[in-house]
């Protein structure tokens, strides 16, 4: 079975957990750790957990929000550590960890009762990578951070029956908002964050009719509201039997699961 859960999900900070249990084992993966190691510490208890009960750090990409302690963290705690190389050139530190992985594109890497199968998205960093988590029955998708769609990238979320899906701005209220036409143009870019009504087209491309549970994450603080994000995800999904969750910016989610 997988269970996951979110410690934060919004440009305050990034982290996601996705547990696999056979019934021997569990294995426990951080994917992205944008928060001080006080902070993630903090969040990590209240989902019940300590840096001890992880086996793994994956992160995404450089930007802050992301990264975060993850260095640290994988220092402190002994824990391996996967990024693209383009994202250990982009964050700039001088001596890597014991135990860094570099991740690539369309190769699979095993960690525990999970196997991770990264893909590259069209985002403004050095070389970004989302994830789909499998552990041999069930696949989660995790896609945030992501400007656009491509034929790529919804090969690399084919057959989840769980998907945390960037639901970052409504374009009316991104277009109204007092951020400068720059941050405007980066955000609603081609390599920006996703819109409501992009999302809903991903799900409109046959991604939505393989899932049972939907999670809209990732949403600005600023250029959103949760009922503007079900609103539009109402649109396309109508009575489809997921259950669909909307991530909390600043707390993310509870522990879900994919029976």
């Amino acid at each position: 079975m997988i269970c996951f859960c979110s410690l934060g999900s919004g440009s305050s900070g990034n982290a996601t957990v996705v547990e696999a249990t056979s019934g021997i084992t569990t294995t426990r993966l951080l994917v992205d750790a944008g928060f001080s190691l006080r902070e993630l510490e903090l969040r990590l208890a209240r989902a019940g957990l300590e840096p001890g009960d992880l086996d793994a750090v994956f992160v995404t990409h450089e930007h802050s929000d992301h990264i975060g302690c993850a260095i640290t963290l994988a220092e402190r705690h002994d824990l391996p550590v996967w990024m693209s190389r383009g994202t250990w050139r982009a964050i700039g530190e001088s001596a890597p960890p014991a135990r860094l992985g570099f991740a690539r594109d369309g190769e699979s890497i095993a960690v525990g009762d999970l196997e991770l199968h990264p893909f590259t998205v069209a985002h403004d960093a050095a070389e970004p990578l989302q994830l789909r988590c499998s552990d041999g029955q069930r696949c989660l998708g995790i896609l945030t951070d992501l400007g656009s769609i491509t034929e790529h990238m919804l090969e690399g979320i084919a057959g989840c029956a769980a998907l945390i899906l960037e639901c970052n701005h409504d374009e009316a209220m991104l277009a109204a908002s007092r951020y400068p036409p720059s941050l405007k143009a980066r955000i609603g870019g081609r390599y920006g964050h996703l819109s409501n009504a992009v999302a809903v087209e991903l799900l409109e491309r046959g991604i939505g009719a393989r899932l049972d549970r939907l999670v809209a994450a990732h949403l600005s603080r600023e250029n959103n509201r949760p009922e503007i994000v079900r609103e539009a995800l109402a649109a396309c999904w109508g009575s489809r039997p997921a259950d669909v969750v909307i991530a909390d910016p600043a707390l993310g989610f509870g522990w879900l699961s994919i029976a």
